[in-house]
């Protein structure tokens, strides 16, 4: 027998699919509209050399340069989820960020959590961990 939180969680989980990928992609492809949006205003960001940026205007600054160039190449495997219903999730990325032209390789391990606020999965906090 199923109960009806059992279908909310699911669709939240299919929710959290669809924003996660947003988020991948929309860094991916450039958009920086798109990629503000899927974060919270209060977000944290670490960074794999240990830099700390708090809130998305902070992180965007930040990562201005990869939005306005647009020379780099990011790609990222997802190795493990957990979605805890319509509350909060977590995914751990292997990632590559590379700019050939400039000698940038970067691949990391890339934690990413989300919480669902106002019907919407936004990234509250990510934390990159160099990889050899």
């Amino acid at each position: 027998m199923q109960c009806e939180g059992d279908a909310t969680d699911r669709g939240c989980a299919r929710s959290f699919d669809e924003a996660q990928r947003v988020d991948m992609e929309s860094f991916a492809r450039f958009d920086a509209e798109t990629f503000r949006a899927i974060h919270h205003p209060e977000a944290i960001t670490v960074f794999a050399s240990g830099a700390r940026r708090m809130g998305i205007d902070a992180i965007m600054e930040a990562l201005a340069p990869h939005f306005d160039n647009r020379h780099a190449t990011w790609k990222w495997t997802e190795r493990h989820r957990f979605v805890d219903g319509c509350r909060s999730a977590y995914i751990l990325y292997e990632t590559w960020y590379e700019i050939p032209s400039q000698g940038v390789s970067r691949h990391t391990l890339t934690g990413v959590t989300y919480i669902r606020e106002h019907g919407r999965w936004l990234g509250i906090a990510d934390q990159g961990t160099p990889l050899p």
